[in-house]
């Protein structure tokens, strides 16, 4: 998958080996880069990313960004937030929880990286 090189790989499958047997909701959470609430009572908080493996995320990261200049399906994805006002970090983040949920898709599909499928 384009933005997804060796260190990625190898960092993903020794930190993470549940990657392939989770949903796509709990590998994000597992990982810490689903949106969480902050909610009491009637007060509404933000949703911010939090917890999880610092290791694995630092990792998706540095691959999002790389894949944002070299995945079309990031970059579709990235622009299409930012068009709709997002920040760059939130979109980014974003970003990262979408190569996250399509590298899990694939191992646990056993495929290949295929834009169309993706």
């Amino acid at each position: 998958m384009p933005g997804v090189g060796p260190v990625t790989a190898l960092t993903l499958l020794a930190t993470l080996p549940e990657l392939g047997h989770p949903s796509r909701h709990q590998i994000a959470a597992l990982v810490g880069v689903a949106p969480l609430n902050r909610d009491s009572g009637t007060m509404r908080g933000k949703r911010t990313v939090w917890g999880g493996r610092a290791p694995v995320r630092a990792v998706l990261y540095i691959a999002a960004l790389v894949g944002l200049k070299h995945n079309p399906v990031l970059r579709a994805f990235y622009e299409r937030l930012r068009a709709a006002g997002k920040p760059f970090k939130v979109a980014a983040t974003a970003c990262m929880r979408k190569l996250l949920t399509i590298l899990n898709a694939m191992l646990h599909q056993n495929r290949r990286w295929d834009p169309q499928h993706a």
